[in-house]
């Protein structure tokens, strides 16, 4: 049966990540959470959203669907107990919905999903997705787990015999790679390399560690886990216990440690960031939910949203929260949050909208996509309503 995965409001803890995407298109581990529940199950799997994201997915025809909370995060009891489900019938816990299935000749919004359900039963509390921090704390997690679904069964790709290997066992290549004299030290946690990935000469990996497809990393890296570069980015200098989504760039010398960067950004070289307090105190991160700060433990490095840019050399402050569209430059350590559609560090400077989409066009130009109509619309919502 085909799957509907939603949205709710606690979408917004997540952001700034999930302002311009669905919950679903989060990526933790090697897969986002979408390509994690069709690996999982075998089934098409739609997206339901808020109404100004909607034009980026497919509208799920009238049918019989098992519509499922994004956020949540599998465990083979859990979906054992969701696909059993009989019609109208749902489950929740003490956060609420977790699951349910139904007839729809069209579709409700996101959050007027529990009325198609009768009787809703009560479960114990399962795990969801819901701070921007969790996403580099579960990552070992999600590495683990995406790595037994994708390469159970199957042989990897040889190995360069200029690569040296710890654990080969736990090292998995796809076809189409390019990796020449580093280390893969799998001791500690699986490799994954994606498909036409490359690791330039002398790159130290300890996982777990995930590259995605088309991904590289460059000369002299050295990566500890728990890890993960996302599709046809860019990854160079020392990083740790992060995840960089897709077609984003951090090609440089650098640390980037227990963070999060979304799609299309850009961190200049040099650029660095502290995840650790000089008082090994408690850290607090902006939350656009709360409308406040909240704590966070004691490591965060950075949470970056999609399409934005650091400067050469910049110096990234423990537990910083930067929007979407950012273009950041500073002569000192970044302030703590950086509102969406910043130019510099200053809120009362912003980037001008058209300014935005021109350089956004030019930088997915360098990788050979295009900025679409939606998104310019879905920008200009967010400029709109959101930034401030």
């Amino acid at each position: 049966m085909d799957i509907i995965l939603f949205d709710t409001e606690v979408r917004k803890r997540l952001f700034p990540l999930t302002l311009t995407k669905a919950v679903a298109d989060i990526r933790t581990g090697i897969l986002t959470i979408k390509e994690r529940w069709e690996k999982t199950t075998g089934a098409k799997v739609y997206v339901l959203t808020d109404s100004y994201l909607q034009s980026l997915y497919e509208v799920a025809p009238a049918g019989n669907y098992l519509f499922i909370d994004a956020s949540i995060i599998p465990a083979p009891s859990l979906i054992s107990n969701i696909t059993s489900l009989s019609d109208k019938e749902a489950v929740a816990d003490e956060n609420g919905l977790i699951a349910g299935k139904a007839f729809v000749q069209s579709l409700p919004s996101f959050n007027e999903i529990s009325s198609l359900f009768q009787p809703i039963s009560t479960i114990a509390s399962v795990k969801r997705l819901a701070f921007s921090n969790q996403i580099f704390l579960w990552n070992e997690e999600m590495i683990r787990l995406d790595f037994n679904l994708l390469t159970n069964g199957r042989i990897s790709a040889n190995f360069n015999n200029s690569v040296n290997t710890t654990n080969a066992s736990q090292i998995f290549i796809e076809d189409g790679t390019d990796i020449n004299f580093s280390n893969l030290n799998a001791s500690a946690g699986p490799i994954y390399i994606g498909k036409n990935a490359t690791i330039m000469e002398g790159c130290f990996i300890r996982g777990p560690f995930a590259m995605c497809e088309g991904a590289v990393l460059k000369m002299g890296s050295k990566i500890y886990g728990a890890t993960t570069i996302g599709p046809y980015s860019t990854a160079g200098g020392e990083i740790k216990n992060s995840v960089i989504s897709g077609y984003s760039n951090k090609g440089h010398d650098g640390y980037l440690g227990d963070s999060v960067i979304g799609e299309w950004c850009n961190l200049g070289a040099g650029t660095s960031n502290s995840n650790l307090k000089n008082t090994g105190g408690e850290i607090n991160t902006w939350n656009y939910y709360e409308n406040d700060y909240i704590a966070s433990g004691r490591k965060c490095g950075v949470i970056m949203g999609d399409y934005s840019r650091t400067a050469i050399n910049t110096s990234i402050n423990t537990g910083t929260v930067i929007g979407i569209c950012c273009n950041v430059f500073a002569e000192r350590l970044t302030p703590k949050y950086i509102s969406d559609f910043s130019w510099g560090i200053t809120e009362q400077k912003r980037y001008e909208f058209e300014k935005a989409v021109k350089d956004i066009t030019n930088w997915k130009r360098m990788k050979n996509k295009l900025l679409s109509e939606k998104e310019i619309i879905i920008l200009k919502h967010i400029f709109d309503h959101y930034s401030h």
